[in-house]
């Protein structure tokens, strides 16, 4: 039995949901709404795909059996990954897409600005380099959540519409199961408590700001990211992330 068993889930947590929002935001590049939103979505997209890479590494090394970033990222199956599944879930219109990265930001941010004082040095390194990305990350996604809630009828409908699309998968931001109770305790991960109010705040700052209705918190169902119970979504999506690296293993150029 591997003594690092839930920090190497956690680490798998933290690089599938950057990952996979990764992919999601590429899947943009030449649909986007103005060539400047395609960059800063690509942009947003590549910083995250590069903080999956720094958390596989780690998670690999931990594991110590032969995986290394690239095979957990392309050659796990649907059930092995443990990403929030608001992530996986589709982009839809701007309005979507921008509600998704905003509430992932808002959690994103404060696992980070948490995760800078971990006990375990090399996590507490990835996460003060990360911060800094995700820092722009969320004022970006805060500010857009603002202007189209704020903004003409048509978009502030828009925002109506997309909210409740999303909403009920963040409930995995506010509720820790055990694992991140363990690793609490020992000082590497956040403290849920903190996390889930600090997150239920920003949320709400911005929402209100944006002249947008706050849900009632989210309830747990039947599907958990982290126990690999994802919607049809990723399946779909790992199929074309994974194609490449699954017709022609172990291949180099």
């Amino acid at each position: 039995m591997n003594p690092h068993n839930d920090k190497i889930e956690y680490l798998l947590r933290l690089a599938d949901s950057a990952l996979i929002q990764g992919q999601r935001l590429c899947e943009w590049c030449g649909r986007a709404p103005a060539l400047e939103e395609e960059l800063a979505l690509m942009n947003v997209g590549l910083d995250l795909v590069g903080q999956a890479r720094n958390w596989y590494e780690y998670a690999a090394q931990l594991l110590d059996d032969g995986r290394d970033a690239d095979h957990l990222a392309f050659r796990r199956d649907e059930r092995a990954f443990r990403n929030l599944l608001l992530v996986e879930q589709p982009n839809g219109d701007f309005a979507v897409t921008m509600t998704k990265q905003f509430l992932y930001d808002a959690w994103h941010f404060h696992v980070l600005r948490q995760l800078s004082d971990s006990s375990d040095a090399r996590i507490a390194a990835i996460a003060a380099k990360a911060l800094k990305e995700v820092t722009y990350h969320l004022r970006r996604s805060g500010e857009w959540v603002e202007r189209l809630g704020d903004g003409t009828e048509e978009s502030h409908a828009r925002m109506l519409a997309a909210i409740p699309q999303v909403w009920r998968f963040t409930v995995e931001m506010t509720n820790a199961d055990e694992v991140e109770q363990r690793l609490f305790a020992e000082g590497v991960a956040p403290n849920p408590e903190e996390l889930a109010a600090a997150w239920r705040a920003k949320v709400a700052d911005i929402f209100a700001s944006a002249t947008l209705p706050l849900p009632e918190p989210a309830v747990n169902f039947y599907l958990s990211g982290r126990r690999g119970l994802h919607t049809e979504h990723l399946g779909i999506l790992l199929a074309e992330m994974q194609f490449l690296q699954r017709a022609y293993p172990d291949a180099t150029w």
